[in-house]
C-alpha cells in the first residue's frame, strides 16, 4: 500500500512539473481513451448514420453495452468483425447510456394485453405498416431494403419479395382480390403484387412533380386513394383501367399524410404540415379543409369510428382529437405523457381508440375510452430493449391490433383480451 501511495505521489509530482491535469494525461493514457472513443464516433457515424438520423440515437432511452449489442445487431450484423463492432458498442454506451428523459407516464386500468412479436428476416430494412390480408397472413412494408413482406402467424414462415429499383414501399394495403398494393415513396409509383403469380406491376404517376407516393387505401368500388406527402397532392387510381389522377391540396405544404374512407365512401386525409383535415369528394376530387383550432396542430394520421366520428392524432401538440363530420365540433384531450408524447399511428377497434406515443421511450401504447374519457397505457417491447418507433396500426379481423417497430425491424400483434 505505502509504495503504491508514493507511486501515486511520483507520478503526480511529473504531472506538475509538465504541466497537465492528471496522472493518466501524463501517463498519455486519457490521450489514447480519446482516440479510442473518436474512432468509436467515427464507426457509428460510419455504419449508423448511414441508415439512419444520429437523433435516433441521441434521442433514445440509452443502453448498457449488452443491450446496445441486442438492439444493433437487429438492424445491422457486424459478428465478423468483432473488434469493430465492440468499439461501437462501447462508444454507444459510454455516449449514450441509460436515461430516463423520455420517460412516458403509463396509466393502469381494466384491460389486458398481450404482444406477439416477429423478427422480420432482412436486417435494416425499417419494417413498418402491417396489415392482415383476408387469408390471415399478414403482409408489411420493409422500406429501407426495398421490399415488402409476408408472415404466416400461424406456422412464423415469412417470404420477402424484392420491389423494382427505389421503389422503397411506405406502406401496404390489399385489394378485393386479396392483391398487395405498395407505394413506392423514392420512385414516383404505386405497385401491385399479385397474389398468385407474384408478378409486379407498376404503375407510375403521371405528374413529374408527384415523386412520393406515401399511405394507400381502398374504398369498396375497388379504388385505391392515397396521398403524396411532400409533393402536396392527393392520387387516386382505377385497377382496372390503370387511369391515375391526382388533385394538388389546397395550400401549400400541406403535406398530406394518413388517409381513410368513411362509411359514405368519401376519403378523409391528415396534415402533417398545416393544422387541417381535409375531405375528399370521391366523384370530383374537390378538397375541403378542415381547420383544427391551434395553427401549431399537425396531424400524422386520423381513423374513422363507426358512428362516422373522425379520430386523430395531435402530434405536434401531444393530444387525442374528435371532430365531429355532423356538427363540426371539435374536441381535444391531452395524452397522458404530455406536449412532447408525439402521437403518431391511431386505430378505433370496437369503439375504443388506440394510439401510440412516439416520442416517449419506451414508445407507449395507449387506450382512450370515448365513453369515460379515461386512458390506459402500457410500454411496446421490441424484443429485449425499448425502441420505436410505430408510424401506422390497423385492427385484424377479429379485433386485434397490427403494430411495428421500426428501429428493431419487429412486426407486433396486439392481442386485446
Amino acid at each position: 500500500m505505502r509504495i503504491r501511495i508514493l507511486l501515486k505521489s511520483f507520478l503526480s509530482g511529473i504531472a506538475y512539473l509538465i504541466g497537465v491535469a492528471s496522472v493518466n494525461q501524463a501517463l498519455g493514457l486519457e490521450l489514447i481513451e480519446d482516440n479510442e472513443q473518436l474512432k468509436g464516433k467515427a464507426l457509428v457515424e460510419q455504419y449508423c448514420t448511414s441508415c439512419h438520423r444520429i437523433n435516433m440515437i441521441t434521442r433514445s432511452s440509452g443502453y448498457s453495452v449488452k443491450d446496445w449489442k441486442l438492439l444493433t445487431r437487429t438492424m445491422i450484423d457486424l459478428s465478423n468483425q468483432p473488434k469493430i463492432e465492440q468499439k461501437i458498442f462501447n462508444y454507444l454506451a459510454t455516449h449514450y447510456s441509460p436515461n430516463t428523459l423520455r420517460t412516458p407516464t403509463l396509466l393502469g386500468g381494466d384491460t389486458k394485453i398481450s404482444f406477439t412479436q416477429w423478427q422480420t428476416p432482412t436486417l435494416g430494412q425499417r419494417s413498418r405498416d402491417p396489415i392482415e390480408a383476408d387469408d390471415g397472413t399478414i403482409w408489411w412494408a420493409g422500406q429501407r431494403a426495398n421490399l415488402i413482406g409476408q408472415i404466416n402467424p400461424k406456422t412464423g414462415e415469412m417470404n420477402e419479395y424484392f420491389l423494382p429499383d427505389n421503389a422503397m414501399p411506405h406502406s401496404v394495403t390489399t385489394d378485393q382480390a386479396g392483391n398487395i398494393w405498395y407505394t413506392g415513396n423514392k420512385n414516383g409509383s404505386v405497385g401491385k403484387l399479385d397474389i398468385n403469380s407474384k408478378k409486379i406491376t407498376e404503375y407510375k404517376m403521371p405528374d413529374e412533380n408527384a415523386k412520393d407516393p406515401h399511405t394507400a387505401i381502398f374504398d369498396d368500388k375497388g379504388i385505391l386513394w392515397f396521398t403524396l406527402q411532400h409533393s402536396n397532392m392527393i392520387g387516386r387510381l382505377n385497377p382496372e383501367s390503370g387511369d391515375i389522377k391526382l388533385v394538388t391540396m389546397n395550400a401549400p405544404r400541406s403535406k398530406p399524410y394518413g388517409i381513410k374512407i368513411d362509411r359514405n365512401g368519401t376519403p378523409w386525409v391528415a396534415c402533417n404540415g398545416r393544422n387541417c383535415l381535409v375531405k375528399v369528394n370521391p366523384n370530383t376530387m374537390k378538397l375541403t379543409d378542415v381547420m383544427l383550432p391551434n395553427e401549431a396542430t399537425r396531424v400524422r394520421r386520423l381513423d374513422i369510428a363507426s358512428d362516422g366520428m373522425i379520430w386523430y392524432v395531435n402530434s405536434s401538440q401531444g393530444k387525442l382529437g374528435r371532430y365531429n363530420p355532423y356538427t363540426d365540433e371539435i374536441k381535444e384531450w391531452p395524452s397522458p405523457s404530455g406536449s412532447k408524447s408525439h402521437p403518431y399511428a391511431i386505430a378505433v377497434i370496437d369503439n375504443m381508440v388506440w394510439y401510440n406515443e412516439s416520442g416517449m421511450r419506451p414508445d407507449a401504447l395507449v387506450k382512450f375510452d370515448p365513453t369515460t374519457e379515461t386512458f390506459q397505457s402500457w410500454a411496446i417491447p421490441s424484443g429485449k430493449v425499448y425502441a420505436g418507433i410505430i408510424r401506422h396500426m390497423r385492427a385484424t379481423r377479429d379485433g386485434d391490433l397490427l403494430i411495428h417497430q421500426s428501429s428493431t425491424n419487429k412486426i407486433i400483434r396486439v392481442n386485446i383480451e
